[in-house]
């Protein structure tokens, strides 16, 4: 076990020097972030103006409010799975020697908007679901929604890559990436494991840098401990969006190993394959 979190941090690793070498992928995250902070934002407006919609919206029994909720949820991942479409399609194209552009991520994602359309639908309907169950009692509802939504996350760990090669229906999709989860014994949960290591440890400086701002703030001068904190939060959103397009990369290298059992350039054969090994017979 030891040996194989060891290659996955490896894997990590590698997918690190991808993002190095191709730095125009972190573009992604950050639009999409972006595009999702104004999702929020005019999904929240009417709320500001509307005293009425706000006392409609205490009691969650009312048919609205799962309908806009819904609403929410589809738009949000809509706008996720695209850009992550985009990402994914670059990733992959890198690691079969190509220069991809951020044209050929969008024109991808474009070519794939029904399908992308109807996997936002289907993850809408999920999340509503999770969030009635976890309406129905505080703690139990929470705990049995948390078990569902990270089951869900396992099953469909592929989807995004699958979408994009083969360029299929949601379904299909879902049932593909279960399948190649239980080819390789789900390996790919241990590989995401040495990459949450990794990225824990990026996001080590931009918590020290707020740190120090804060002292500056409150012991030296409130300007420079602004400026300090400013840089950190700077940090922070950089790290965010490094973090999501780290984890489109490593899910492509893992996708490509796994359905294709081709090792995806810029990664050492000896640690994908000790990292994600295929369920023999």
């Amino acid at each position: 076990m030891f040996e194989r979190m060891s290659a996955s941090f490896g894997l990590a690793r590698s997918a690190w020097l991808v993002l190095l070498s191709d730095k125009k992928l972190v573009v992604f995250p950050l639009i999409s972030g972006f595009c999702c902070l104004l999702v929020v934002a005019s999904f929240l407006a009417p709320f500001a103006v509307s005293e009425r919609l706000q006392k409609l919206f205490v009691d969650e029994q009312s048919p609205l409010v799962w309908v806009y909720l819904f609403a929410f949820y589809f738009v949000n991942y809509f706008v996720i799975v695209f850009f992550n479409t985009a990402l994914v399609t670059c990733a992959l194209k890198r690691f079969n020697g190509e220069e991809p552009t951020l044209g050929d991520g969008l024109s991808a994602a474009i070519n794939r908007l029904p399908h992308i359309i109807a996997w936002a639908l289907v993850s809408a309907t999920v999340g509503v679901l999770l969030r009635a169950i976890e309406s129905v009692h505080e703690k139990i509802g929470a705990i049995i929604s948390g078990i569902l939504g990270t089951g869900w996350s396992i099953i469909t760990f592929f989807v995004i890559p699958i979408l994009v090669v083969e360029n299929t229906g949601p379904i299909d999709a879902l049932k593909r990436s279960l399948a190649i989860l239980k080819k390789t014994w789900g390996e790919a949960l241990i590989g995401n494991f040495g990459l949450g290591i990794f990225t824990f440890l990026l996001i080590l400086p931009g918590l020290g840098i707020l740190g120090v701002g804060a002292w500056l703030f409150t012991a030296v001068s409130p300007i420079l401990g602004g400026v300090v904190v400013g840089l950190g939060v700077l940090y922070l959103i950089l790290w965010g969006a490094a973090s999501s397009a780290l984890n489109g990369i490593f899910v492509s290298a893992l996708y490509q190993y796994a359905a294709q059992g081709k090792i995806p350039g810029a990664f050492e054969p000896r640690q994908i394959e000790q990292a994600f090994r295929a369920k023999t017979a």
